[in-house]
């Protein structure tokens, strides 16, 4: 019965895909016809297999983050990627990192990173050198004979970059696969930058009749694209550098009755069950199939259809971006005009999880793609393109090690025909972030705006650039806000741990003793590894009182802007920092860049401490350029792999500075509900 249902879909599956390449015709002539799809078909994509140990970095899926210190385990950024949650809950196709399978180890309590190999070099060893040793970035700028403090950062960032590029796309934009054999943009995303904001209802519109499928009552093309807004988190988020739009597009079934004729709410309909499947909230009325002509696919809890697409831009942030200004930018959420990045997606077959085990991860298999044309194969049923800026600003396709760096993250449990190459972390859910992330219902289905950024125009340059105009949702398994349990786990602001000038000024002046703290904001002591201890274990108990009080949110109980968004200072040295990169090209070796090295990537161990792999002790404040691995058996399973500790407790619970948690599932509650203030 299981085979013949799963033959069953694979046949739908196939279908559903030949329709989506096939492109499209007809339509409701109350709602406007489609144009005549392609002359010809495009052709299936080609690449090759290549071998992560001919990469100057092995180890590219493996992101800098993992390699930070936890300050004995008072901050924990490693449960937001490494955790049984979503494994557990079968949603999606993800490894359980957090010791539900022996075989993958537990990586909140270990640095357990792939073992070594005798062709390259140690995992354990950090690779990403712009973001470990920045000076190193300088000189190489320098060497080129670059000045980064005569770049006009303010001008460079509202240059528009994605139009050039979106021109240079082959074929129909309504084709997943732009064909064109070789063309180096035929994956880039079919999604015209001319054609956007989205409107209010999410639905990107066109007047161009080649980038829509059918009309709307108002005349104007709808292009199938529709803008996700969701909570971020660490990683994406304007104190790191890097906002992002996000856009999902299904296969015309999906927009067509069950005659053929296209029916915006029918596609709206197929959305809405999308979202609930993906978040876990299939209602019985939902029922087992899609509706109209996408009826041959069934209704997988955690799993997109085959078809399914995401366009991903990934935006330099301009403070003075909040939708209101055309001439700065046309997008909210401080989403400049021009894109660091254009990143995509296209699930090309269906894959079931439930026919694999953790244990065949493959990290040392060879990753197939298509250097040229800048896309991978993820190992679980999704191409992954991407294209990032050249020196000169203008996206390029991304090479295959590049593109490995997205699958560290957008991948899962893979066996393929062909032995290949398979990563990914525990909290993704089939491979994606945002979906699972997605403010539900209509809230949702918007442009990306970082909890409705709104700039305040008498800000100073040193100071906040504008406030938040929404609250903190809560996680629906912790019933917690989602900001107030990343403060309280990671004690920082990203995946670093990292406290920029800025929020460090802000919680100095926020946490007194005379505002009812039980202490006052303490400096970061490095004079001792006692002393650096003591204060993170301070600043861990004080921002835990910061948010349990509320004060982490305005009197109108949206987030403060002060711990969301950088002064305008703060954004255009991030900026320049970041343009360092794409003027040398050095993108892998890191692409975030701070100021100085991040004190989490410092030696400030005293007890259960650890030497360099050739055996040198550490120094107080040393850069940690690399940790010991077991080498004691050979014939162990564990030899080659990293052997310390993160000193994250698993024992300790919340109330006495725990902050170990497992089984961390990404997802809001529903109806959306927020944080507020208890103890004000």
């Amino acid at each position: 019965m299981i085979r013949s249902r799963q033959r069953l879909i694979g046949a739908a599956a196939a279908a559903l895909l030949g329709l989506a390449l096939a492109g499209c015709d007809g339509g409701d002539p109350a709602l406007g016809s489609a144009e005549a799809a392609a002359e010809a078909k495009p052709d299936f994509l080609k690449g090759d297999f290549r071998s992560p140990l001919t990469f100057s970095n092995p180890y590219a899926h493996i992101p800098a983050q993992c390699y930070v210190e936890t300050s004995r385990g008072a901050q924990n950024a490693c449960l937001f990627c490494h955790t049984n949650g979503v494994y557990k809950a079968g949603l999606g196709n993800n490894f359980p990192q957090a010791g539900a399978e022996p075989r993958l180890g537990n990586l909140q309590l270990e640095y357990s990173f792939t073992p070594i190999s005798p062709f390259a070099a140690s995992p354990s060893r950090n690779p990403w050198e712009n973001t470990l040793t920045p000076e190193k970035l300088r000189e190489a700028v320098a060497a080129l004979g670059g000045d980064p403090q005569t770049w006009d950062m303010e001008t460079y960032i509202r240059e528009d970059n994605w139009r050039a590029a979106f021109a240079r796309r082959p074929g129909d934009p309504r084709h997943w696969d732009g064909g064109g054999g070789d063309a180096p943009f035929r994956l880039f995303p079919g999604l015209d930058p001319a054609d956007l904001p989205a409107d209010t209802d999410g639905f990107v519109r066109s007047a161009a009749p080649r980038n829509g499928f059918f009309k709307d009552e108002s005349g104007r093309w709808i292009t199938g694209w529709r803008a996700v807004n969701f909570m971020p988190y660490g990683i994406f988020t304007p104190v790191t550098g890097s906002v992002s739009g996000i856009y999902v597009r299904l296969p015309p079934p999906f927009m067509q009755r069950e005659d053929g004729a296209f029916d915006l709410e029918v596609y709206r309909r197929n959305l809405e069950v999308l979202e609930r499947a993906i978040q876990d909230r299939l209602r019985p009325e939902d029922g087992a199939i899609y509706q109209g002509a996408a009826q041959t696919m069934p209704v997988e809890r955690g799993l997109y259809p085959v078809g399914t697409e995401f366009a991903h831009p990934l935006h330099y942030v301009d403070v003075a971006a909040d939708g209101r200004d055309q001439t700065v930018s046309p997008y909210p959420g401080m989403r400049a005009r021009r894109v660091k990045e254009v990143r995509y997606m296209a699930k090309w077959k269906a894959f079931q999880p439930s026919q694999f085990r953790p244990g065949l991860k493959e990290e040392g298999a060879p990753v197939y793609g298509n250097d040229a044309q800048g896309w991978v194969d993820n190992g679980v049923g999704w191409v992954l393109a991407g294209y990032i800026e050249d020196a000169g600003g203008a996206l390029r396709p991304q090479n295959r090690e590049e593109l490995t760096q997205c699958i560290g993250c957008h991948s899962g449990i893979a066996t393929t025909e062909f032995p290949q190459f398979a990563s990914g972390v525990g909290n993704t859910v089939d491979s994606t972030w945002a979906l699972p992330r997605k403010f539900p219902g209509e809230l949702g289905w918007r442009e990306m705006d970082y909890l409705g950024y709104w700039i305040q125009a008498d800000a100073k340059a040193n100071a906040a650039s504008g406030q938040a105009r929404l609250g903190d949702p809560l996680n629906r398994g912790l019933n917690k806000g989602e900001f107030r349990h990343f403060l309280d786990s990671v004690v920082g602001i990203s995946l670093y741990g990292d406290m920029p000038a800025a929020i460090e000024r802000f919680l100095t002046e926020a946490i007194q003793p005379a505002r009812g703290y039980s202490a006052a904001w303490p400096a970061l002591n490095t004079a001792s590894a006692a002393g650096f201890q003591q204060a993170q274990t301070a600043r861990q108990r004080l921002l835990r009182e910061l948010t349990a009080r509320g004060d982490y949110l305005s009197s109108e109980g949206a987030i403060r802007g002060e711990l969301l968004y950088p002064p305008k200072d703060d954004a255009l040295a991030a900026a320049r920092r970041y343009r360092q990169v794409v003027a040398t090209q050095r993108y892998i070796k890191g692409k975030d860049v701070f100021a100085e090295t991040p004190v989490t990537y410092r030696y400030f161990r005293q007890e259960e401490g650890f030497a360099h792999q050739d055996g040198r002790p550490y120094q107080l404040g040393e850069v940690i350029t690399d940790r010991p691995v077991d080498l004691e058996n050979p014939a162990s399973i564990t030899y080659g792999v990293g052997s310390v500790m993160t000193l994250i407790d698993e024992t300790k619970p919340f109330a006495a500075g725990g902050t170990y948690v497992p089984d961390y599932m990404p997802l809001l509650a529903e109806p959306l509900r927020f944080e507020t203030a208890s103890d004000r």
